[in-house]
């Protein structure tokens, strides 16, 4: 019996290490391919999937039956939920709950009829943008009224809408005191889609809208699609028009659940890096696949902790929560937390089929002189940007540091990858407001942004694995920074200013021979090259010993400082 329990246990270690030996470490030679074998989107694909069943509120059902799922995956794949996890659990997470201020908003169900017409308008069931956030219920059986086309918004109040429907081309929210509340109307019916949705083509879509919550009057609005208002605007045409509404929906009181997951670092768990994802809003783009992206790259990254193929230095966060509201108590309610913030991403329409939404997938870069003077390459999307000031600038090495992996996988991939100016309007602004560094993960134009046809058969696979592989690579390597790769996100760097100055150049050059003024080109120049010099000095920060590096940071501001001059010197002969 003894012989037999010894050579079981010889047979077991030989099986271990045998197991063992298959296992291949992550360093910066086989990161990427393993990681690219690895991240199927599969978990990412079917998270999307299920989140985007439900429209999604703070507090609402499906907001909450989200955040349940994303704990579900997390504990399957090992991560502890924090309150029973012991000083040698390196996965954990937690639920953060608050109350809300107001109540949780969600729809039910709604349909608009022509009276007299046998066919519905609208219907919630294919249209479940129709009801505007914060509408509540119309009488059980409905709501019956005239239609008084408002043309002219500014006179509104010269018109005699009360106990009618009001119906203006326009946003509900801006109409709702003059209509609502003054005018005593009995609802809003609106049509405003902007024309990069492409309305006249994508017929059915309606962007969803919102109303003020309005406890005394609880009235209600209904967007239309571009076919539903074709058909409301020939009716009245024909004459006096009546609509039949009836709306459902939930009001109740609620709590905000945001849910965070640590990886934590080995040997500076105190700094980190922060993947931010936002639940709410209604499509599955937007930002179902924010939510799924950032669950797989967790869940890949524990499997690696897990057969001891990957240890990060530095703590990895995710976060998701309420757009801008949770990523930005994050950086807010804990000072010494935020201290040790050293980057944060969000993940934000981040699995488009691009066949079918149109645009391509865009890093948002922190505020640079793109974002003063857009010109050449540097383009702002359709959901438009306002113009910077030089104070404003963020210089930092995380732009081109993810700008070149980003590229790297697109050639791997065949995969379009393409940058913007900063715009804001995600969760990567709390961030830049606490001077972390940040940038955008997203895609734009989408011709259903914010529309009841942004579904799942909207969304890649593919795209999502690009995302999520590039995402991990790029983090990882910051996660484990040493001198080496300071060295190397320098080099880079320096490559980038000197690209960026001779485009620049290039611009100037037309832009003079366009009439423009010498000083303003002169500007420019000088701009980007105090950006890149200050942004050099920011890679002293990726290892302990600054003073390692500071001797190739100022090689590298020399050099930009002589081409700056150059290129100076070279436009005043021009003028």
């Amino acid at each position: 019996m003894f012989k037999k329990l010894i050579l079981f246990l010889l047979i077991s270690i030989l099986f271990i290490n045998c197991k063992n030996a298959s296992i291949t470490v992550l360093s910066s030679s086989n990161v990427a391919d393993i990681i690219n074998n690895e991240f199927t989107g599969d978990l990412a694909f079917n998270t999307a999937s299920f989140v985007e069943k439900y429209w999604r509120v703070v507090g609402n059902t499906g907001f909450n039956k989200s955040i349940y799922k994303i704990a579900e995956e997390l504990e399957k794949s090992g991560f502890v939920l924090e309150e029973n996890a012991t000083e040698n659990d390196i996965l954990t997470y937690r639920i953060e709950k608050r109350p809300l201020k107001n109540p949780t908003w969600e729809s039910v169900n709604a349909i608009v009829k022509i009276e007299g017409k046998n066919d519905t308008l609208l219907q919630h069931a294919t249209n479940r943008n129709m009801i505007a956030l914060n509408s509540y219920s119309t009488p059980k059986d409905g709501v019956s009224a005239e239609v008084i086309y408002v043309r002219d918004l500014e006179k509104i109040a010269d018109l005699d809408v009360k106990g009618k429907i009001v119906f203006a081309e326009t946003s509900p929210y801006g109409i709702y005191k003059s209509a609502i509340i003054e005018g005593k109307a009995v609802g809003i019916i609106t049509y405003n889609n902007p024309s990069y949705l492409q309305p006249e083509k994508n017929t059915t879509s309606i962007q969803f809208r919102s109303i003020p919550l309005d406890t005394v009057n609880k009235s209600w609005a209904i967007a239309m699609s571009f076919a539903a208002k074709e058909r409301l605007k020939a009716s009245l045409e024909k004459g006096k028009t009546t609509l039949k509404v009836r709306v459902k929906t939930n009001i109740y009181s609620s709590e905000e659940l945001t849910i965070v997951a640590d990886i934590k670092g080995s040997e500076m768990p105190e700094e980190r890096l922060v993947f931010s994802a936002h639940i709410q809003e209604p499509g599955a783009n937007d930002n179902a696949t924010g939510v799924g992206v950032a669950l797989e790259m967790a869940s890949l990254t524990a499997k690696f902790i897990r057969q001891q193929q990957y240890e990060p230095k530095r703590t990895l966060t995710f976060l998701w929560g309420d757009e801008i509201i949770s990523t930005q108590r994050y950086v807010q309610e804990d000072s010494i937390r935020a201290k040790y913030i050293n980057w944060g991403i969000s993940l934000d329409m981040v699995g488009e089929d691009t066949e079918k939404t149109g645009g391509t997938f865009l890093i948002e870069k922190m505020p640079d002189p793109s974002a003063i003077w857009t010109r050449g390459n540097d383009k702002h999307t359709e959901w438009g940007g306002s113009k910077m000031k030089l104070e404003q600038m963020k210089p930092h090495y995380l732009n081109d540091f993810l700008i070149d992996k980003f590229k790297q996988q697109g050639k791997r991939a065949n995969w379009i990858v393409g940058t913007n100016p900063f715009e804001g309007g995600s969760d990567h602004v709390p961030f830049l407001r606490q001077n972390i560094p940040s940038v955008l993960f997203w895609h734009f134009t989408d011709q259903f942004y914010h529309t009841d046809n942004d579904r799942i058969d909207k969304v890649s696979k593919t795209t999502l694995k690009n995302v999520g592989t590039t995402a991990l690579i790029a983090a990882y390597t910051l996660l484990n920074a040493d001198k080496k790769v300071a060295k190397s996100i320098l080099l880079n760097l320096e490559t980038a200013a000197v690209s960026r100055l001779n485009k620049e150049f290039k611009q100037s050059k037309i832009a003079i021979n366009n009439g423009d003024s010498l000083s303003t080109q002169i500007e420019i120049i000088t701009a980007w090259k105090d950006w890149y010099q200050k942004s050099f000095t920011t890679t002293s920060g990726l290892f302990s010993d600054e003073k390692v590096i500071n001797n190739d940071i100022e090689k590298s501001q020399k050099l930009i400082d002589s081409i700056s001059s150059v290129i100076i010197k070279e436009l005043q002969k021009k003028n």
